[in-house]
């Protein structure tokens, strides 16, 4: 009898509460063996081969980021990274010194955010000024838009005759020359040239992303796309290479990307593929039961599907009516993109459910929200469940604006919400972007968290990195506060929406561990995998305002420690 490892003089939250009497936890090979008081604890396991002291800290299971592109995000990270910057000179600082540091033919990576652009969206005459002899391409923090330079529009032969492409367009001076900004589909026009990444670059970001997945807590993760989108190929095989090796120490699985073009006429030849694709994955250790659908893009540039129309910002700032961008949409141009007509919607998603997926549904617009929960409506019909019978675990991604007739609809349905909560907040996108193309009604129906849970849905929780920070404190906080605390004087967004510490907490751990069909994780009980996180402090104990505040001590996966920056002296 004997235990690899015991946590104890602390406080336990076994993924749904804090536990009322346990202060310690037992671990052995790489599951937990108990749980109890200090002394309970330390009589079930005897002795241990490593003790840590909590000195009355949280110890939590491991955080799941339930919708995360951790491959883009490792690559972005070691390429020309603008995630984590603010303000316009010092993100053409960071390209100038990236592009005097390397020799690549194209300057590559991304994260730049609107709102540190006039009208939210860069020049190519920005990127000329600083890279004029190497083509340029940064995808923006939501990964719907790149910024090119003038180089990089030569060489893919992009110019003021170049027609929009149907699922996005081209920003254009007033002679109709590409301004420097691509969205959606047009992102394509330029990315298909771009070097391709090697294995080796997929598998460097791939580690890199992982490394810092587990500073900041998390041990599972769900690969948001599988498939070649916005030029990042399908990086399965690099999933499946490093478990094969022992290297991927994340409990991570993966949601295969239905494209844009599918039509009812490949539907049952893309559900082969699926499976086939699925059984490779799972036999080499890369669980991957989930189909990504893009239902519909974002509200800053028009994307977003809406049920009434987009309002036209004048040049006062106020509404002056009806209108939009003219991007060639299914219905009218001025309520956004729906990327699949409603039957193939529905199609695909009712083969793909009876065949075993868990569909994972990028919605954003009203509109998107009731054509998603429409088509979960017509499969559950479909495919009625049998005793004993698969029921997927269908969710919807982002959830933005929420029509208030839908609210009830997820937990009718069976869909969770998956929840990007660090984005249910007053920032300057939201404040100078959002708000006057949706007007105050619509503004007030986003990220309604509150009354989801409410009306019985489950929830989830993931962070979109690499378009936001991976780190679930971050989320938690805006879940908790409705506001950022990069801007103290903005007021909540929202504040009846507010969740619980205890409900976000739980839904970034057993939540999201139950959407990715981690059964055996996402909680603190005897038999569970021992993924977990000793946090710096116990969060319980702070004033909500600090809950941005707590970081990571120890980041435990599989009974290993993957994460432990201060293993010398706190933890011993």
């Amino acid at each position: 009898m004997g235990a690899d490892w015991i946590f104890h003089s602390g406080r336990i939250f076994d993924g749904r509460q804090l536990h009322p009497a346990a202060t310690a936890v037992a671990v052995a090979d790489g599951r937990i063996t108990a749980l109890g008081s200090d002394a309970e604890v330390r009589a079930a396991a005897g002795t241990a081969t490593e003790t840590v002291d909590l000195g009355g800290r949280l110890l939590t299971p491991g955080f799941t980021d339930a919708h995360v592109h951790a491959v883009y995000g490792g690559v972005e990270r070691l390429g020309c990274d603008l995630s984590e910057l603010s303000g316009l000179d010092t993100v053409l600082e960071r390209v100038r010194g990236y592009a005097a540091s390397t020799d690549r033919p194209w300057i590559t990576g991304g994260g730049w955010h609107k709102a540190d652009f006039p009208g939210g969206y860069p020049t190519r005459e920005l990127l000329d000024a600083i890279v004029s002899d190497r083509p340029v391409y940064l995808i923006n923090a939501d990964h719907h838009s790149a910024w090119v330079n003038s180089r990089a529009l030569e060489l893919a032969g992009v110019d003021a005759a170049t027609p929009d492409p149907e699922d996005g367009w081209v920003e254009r001076e007033t002679d109709g020359h590409p301004a420097g900004t691509l969205h959606e589909g047009a992102m394509d026009l330029v990315n298909r040239f771009l070097p391709p990444l090697t294995d080796e670059d997929l598998e460097a970001g791939l580690l890199e992303a992982q490394r810092y997945l587990h500073s900041v807590g998390v041990t599972g993760w769900q690969e948001a796309i599988l498939g070649d989108y916005a030029g990042y190929p399908d990086a399965s095989s690099i999933y499946r290479s490093l478990a094969g090796r022992g290297l991927l120490t994340g409990r991570a699985s993966g949601a295969l990307w239905v494209p844009r073009s599918t039509t009812t006429e490949n539907v049952m030849e893309l559900v082969a593929d699926f499976e086939e694709r699925r059984r490779s994955n799972r036999e080499a250790g890369f669980g991957t039961t989930s189909a990504k659908i893009m239902v519909d893009g974002v509200p800053e540039n028009r994307t977003a599907a809406m049920l009434d129309p987009y309002l036209r910002p004048c040049r006062c700032g106020e509404a002056d009516g009806p209108g939009g961008h003219a991007v060639q949409a299914e219905e009218d141009d001025s309520r956004g993109l729906l990327y699949l007509p409603e039957e193939v919607l529905n199609e695909v998603s009712a083969a793909l459910d009876a065949a075993g997926f868990d569909l994972h549904m990028h919605v954003i617009g009203d509109r998107a929200v009731r054509r998603g929960l429409d088509a979960v409506e017509h499969l559950r019909a479909r495919n009625p469940r049998t005793p004993g019978g698969f029921r997927g675990r269908h969710h919807m991604a982002h959830l933005q604006i929420v029509h208030p007739q839908d609210v009830a609809r997820f937990a009718a349905l069976g869909v969770t919400v998956n929840a990007q909560a660090l984005w249910a907040c007053n920032d300057d996108q939201m404040l100078q972007m959002t708000v006057p193309l949706i007007g105050d009604t619509r503004a007030g129906w986003q990220y309604p968290f509150h009354s989801l849970l409410a009306r019985g849905a489950r929830m989830a929780m993931g962070s979109d990195w690499p378009v936001s920070t991976p780190d679930p404190w971050q989320a938690i906080h805006v879940a908790v506060n409705r506001a950022h605390p990069a801007y103290p004087d903005a007021p909540p967004l929202l504040p009846a929406e507010a969740v619980t510490l205890q409900t976000a907490l739980s839904a970034y751990t057993a939540g999201s561990a139950w959407l990715n069909r981690h059964d055996d994780g996402g909680g603190i009980l005897p038999g569970r995998a021992a993924d977990l996180v000793v946090l710096d402090v116990d969060p319980f104990r702070l004033d909500p305002a600090d809950l941005h505040t707590v970081g990571t001590a120890l980041t435990m996966a599989n009974g290993r420690v993957v994460h432990a920056p201060s293993r010398s002296g706190a933890l011993a």
